[in-house]
């Protein structure tokens, strides 16, 4: 059976407890309206699994240290700015059952607190002058911006490949997985070699956990999104891919034509899911998502057993096994 989050966070229960206060320390600020909307904001915090994988990895391969709490927080911080400001660009009302900053207090405000959200994290760092650990989040943001960019170039085509989807996601949300697991190896003291291992680890984590994600719109029953909700959206995910490389030329058309025209109704997205079940794009996606899972878990082989390793790879399980 599945572990829960709180029995996973075992190892490093304290520590979480201590990021918490630390986290909302850092987001402090003089000014009302922006304490107002960083209290908010703190208050609709998700299953926190960012901290988990960066206090976890630096566990696994070396010791906690203040530098990981730093990391942790610098990975928040960007993080937190940058779904701030896909909201606004989504022009979303709504994070996690939670309004959107932009939905309580308009655009403009939201998009100077994203601002202020990556001012904080830069200054985090600097302060303390860890710049290794500002370079490997830095990067990630950069890798997230072009992942969206690439997306929206490419989603008018509706012609993605399959290389090119892997490319959009490992920018998308590999990249900062894969900045965690470094941020929490190069926190604790690890060598270059090891903190390269845990980001390609993390790398391949994400590459898992977005496939699972994009399975989510073929499900037999709306667990953490609504069924459909990519299709809606033209997005070219895995299965539809696989499912339309494995058709004629006649249907290919005919589905992208649904989803590029009709994706707005009910009775044609329903059509469009069970095109793909009927194609083998859920079981061609799942097999993909398990080898990821595999690869990543084989990058811990030479890493010594201890709890931490023995949370992470179950932190790993629970995001493969999640149902939203």
């Amino acid at each position: 059976m599945a572990l829960s989050l709180e029995q996973i966070k075992a190892p490093i229960h304290t520590e979480m407890e201590a990021f918490e206060k630390k986290f909302r320390a850092s987001m402090k600020t003089r000014v009302l309206l922006l304490d107002k909307i960083m209290t908010y904001i703190v208050k609709r915090k998700g299953k926190q699994m960012r901290p988990m994988f960066v206090f976890l990895s630096a566990g696994t391969t070396g010791n906690i240290s203040e530098s990981t709490y730093r990391g942790a927080s610098l990975i928040e911080l960007l993080h937190t700015a940058s779904l701030v400001h896909d909201d606004v660009v989504d022009n979303a009302d709504y994070r996690r059952g939670f309004f959107s900053v932009n939905a309580l207090w308009k655009n403009k405000i939201a998009v100077l607190v994203g601002d202020f959200l990556l001012a904080r994290g830069l200054l985090l760092s600097v302060e303390h002058k860890e710049y290794h650990l500002l370079e490997i989040v830095s990067n990630a943001v950069r890798e997230m911006s072009e992942g969206e960019l690439l997306q929206m170039e490419k989603a008018r085509q509706l012609n993605i490949t399959e290389e090119l989807y892997y490319e959009i996601i490992r920018q998308k949300t590999a990249s900062l997985i894969a900045s965690c697991c470094a941020v929490g190896a190069s926190s604790s003291g690890a060598d270059k070699a090891t903190v390269d291992n845990m980001k390609l680890f993390g790398e391949k984590i994400g590459m898992a956990f977005q496939i699972k994600d994009d399975l989510f719109d073929y499900g037999e029953e709306e667990i953490g999104k609504p069924l459909g909700i990519d299709i809606k959206e033209k997005k070219m995910t895995l299965p539809l891919i696989y499912a339309l490389s494995q058709s004629g030329w006649l249907e290919r058309r005919k589905i992208t034509n649904i989803v590029r025209n009709e994706s707005d109704k009910p009775r044609r997205v329903r059509e469009v899911i069970e095109f793909v079940r009927q194609s083998g794009g859920i079981e061609y996606a799942q097999a993909v998502m398990n080898r990821y899972h595999a690869d990543a878990l084989n990058l811990l082989t030479n890493i010594p057993e201890s709890n931490y390793k023995k949370s992470l790879i179950d932190l790993v399980q629970f995001t493969i096994e999640r149902s939203n």
